[in-house]
């Protein structure tokens, strides 16, 4: 399926399940590799995209968090044949609690992902580098 969903994003700015996808590209934490995974994301100020490490309501942050936040600098977004180096950077306060009604507004299941765990869930906006 994820192989399914990357081929999309890359191909296409049409909604997938009624969501915009793109490919965030991390570097591995551990391994150095390069880590594809599809997500859904929302329009951002000036050009950016906001993505939701909600890893389905999990009680742990998603693996692709995790490499992102160590190497936020390291980082591509791909979609509908545009591949852009993007930096990475997590939300907090007021700004995340902006971001977060957004986001919930027009995707409902994010926020009950977020009453089904104990964390708050990060969101993450990924910033065009120049």
């Amino acid at each position: 399926m994820n192989r399914l969903l990357i081929g999309r994003a890359r191909r296409t700015d049409r909604t997938t399940m009624g969501m915009n996808l793109l490919v965030l590209t991390t570097v591995g934490r551990k391994s150095g590799q390069p880590r594809e995974t599809p997500l859904a994301w929302f329009p951002g100020p000036d050009g950016s995209w906001l993505v939701v490490a909600s890893a389905g309501g999990a009680p742990a942050n998603p693996a692709w968090y995790l490499n992102l936040a160590a190497r936020p600098d390291e980082v591509t977004v791909e979609q509908a044949g545009r591949k852009v180096a993007v930096t990475a950077r997590e939300l907090h306060g007021a700004e995340r609690a902006e971001a977060w009604t957004k986001i919930t507004t027009e995707v409902d299941q994010f926020r009950r992902y977020e009453e089904g765990t104990d964390r708050e869930i990060p969101v993450i906006r990924l910033t065009p580098r120049s």
